[in-house]
């Protein structure tokens, strides 16, 4: 399984938790900057957080504090931490994995809905 796949939206209060995960197989994963994404109605694609294959984490301004990445390098397995939701943090997220193994690659899961009631 090439294309990462990804769990865990639905539909959470203003204030709850929500976990992502996201799957791909072993060689691509190990070569990875891992990356989680997200898409708003109307709205552009934009990066929400990032983790290098040696565990650098970069964070979007908007979920600082709130959001946590982590990578399960046994799993091959990315995860996105989600506490403290926001009506704004609804829409879909998409994992994405980028890297370079012979050739470049840059695959696309399919994304989870996200949903934050206030």
């Amino acid at each position: 399984q090439v294309q990462p796949v990804e769990s865990g939206g639905g539909l959470v209060q203003a204030g709850g938790s929500l976990r992502l995960s996201c799957a791909t197989s072993g060689n691509i994963f190990r070569a990875s900057r891992m990356g989680w994404y997200r898409q708003a109605p109307g709205k552009q694609r934009e990066l929400v957080a990032d983790i290098t294959s040696g565990g650098s984490t970069n964070y979007a301004d908007s979920v600082k504090g709130r959001f946590t990445i982590s990578r399960d390098n046994a799993k091959n397995t990315v995860y996105l931490q989600m506490n403290n939701l926001k009506p704004e943090d609804t829409a879909v997220y998409y994992c994405n994995a980028y890297g370079t193994l012979f050739i470049r690659f840059d695959y696309w899961g399919q994304g989870t809905q996200v949903t934050v009631s206030s």
